[in-house]
């Protein structure tokens, strides 16, 4: 009995190095670029940083500026308003053009492959293309307008029109996407469901609405959860987009835009990262509350 529990000790160290062993790459790697950077930016949120990561600690006095700091508001707001209106356009277009490439039409394959196109182009060219299309002189939108006999509308350039039209390209951007999710989540129903439902008479939109839906509340749920912190981290769109130059850029500057202006461009890295950690409470608490509510309208019944 002892030489077998010592041969068992011997055989459980054995498995215990090896599982460290190939677990270790993964660990370090979630170290150096997530775990060590998530807590230097809440160190230095309490420190007077700047362009050489040199400064003095300052207490709470970065979260007192940044709370009367009404530019910070104001992103804020706008980064609101890109959630509001982002995730659920986003969301709707998905799930119709998911449920539509799910039927037995012609080209379905070809479809697919051209909405899924914007998913898998650089957000820099994207941003130049859209950029383009919005030209207040020569952009093929203003052509259009033109020709209907409209006036000119400088997209990019007015307060009013900037951040309705980055919300189109990252629509645009993201509806591929999680259209080929949603796509997934609808294949995964069985079809007996739909067989039964023919049966009893009903059509094609009833059945969406009472099979479909609730059976893809699921896959729907973990499209919301990622959309909505990767709008929170709206960035690429509207850098590109609207240079801080222009005449809008308060009016669509994001949360995300204004840390990236301050640490980089006004070498105030200690109140940029105050920033992030505000973005990070406000992400973690709205996911929280998302996480809390899924059990009244996410189905998981097989």
């Amino acid at each position: 009995m002892g030489k077998r529990g010592k041969k068992t000790n011997i055989s459980s160290i054995k498995e215990r190095f090896w599982g460290y062993t190939m677990i270790a790459p993964l660990v370090t790697g979630l170290s150096v670029f997530y775990f060590y950077p998530v807590i230097k930016v809440f160190f230095d949120s309490f420190r007077d940083v700047g362009a050489f990561n040199q400064g003095d600690w300052c207490g709470i006095r970065n979260y007192q500026e940044l709370f009367a700091d009404p530019v910070m508001w104001q992103a804020l707001g706008n980064t609101l308003k890109y959630v509001v209106i982002i995730v659920p356009g986003m969301l709707l277009l998905s799930l119709i053009l998911a449920a539509l490439l799910n039927m037995n039409i012609k080209g379905r394959s070809l479809f697919r492959v051209i909405y899924f196109i914007p998913a898998i182009t650089m957000g820099a060219a994207v941003a130049m293309i859209w950029k383009w299309i919005y030209n207040g002189d020569y952009g093929i939108l203003n052509q259009i307008l033109q020709l209907c006999g409209f006036e000119k509308i400088r997209f990019l350039g007015e307060e009013a029109t900037a951040l309705p039209a980055v919300c189109v390209v990252c629509i645009w951007g993201s509806v591929g996407y999680n259209m080929i999710i949603l796509l997934a989540g609808i294949q995964g129903i069985s079809k007996t469901y739909y067989e039964a439902a023919a049966i009893d008479g009903a059509g094609g939109i009833r059945q969406f609405f009472n099979i479909t839906l609730p059976m893809v509340t699921p896959t729907l749920f973990f499209v919301l959860i990622t959309n909505l912190i990767g709008t929170f981290q709206t960035f690429d769109a509207i850098y590109m987009l609207v240079p801080n130059t222009s005449m809008a850029a308060g009016s669509a500057q994001s949360l995300v835009v204004y840390f990236y202006r301050n640490a980089f461009s006004y070498s105030r890295r200690g109140y940029a990262s105050a920033i992030a950690v505000v973005l990070l409470a406000i992400i973690m608490a709205i996911t929280a509350v998302q996480l809390k509510v899924q059990k009244y309208w996410v189905n998981y019944d097989e």
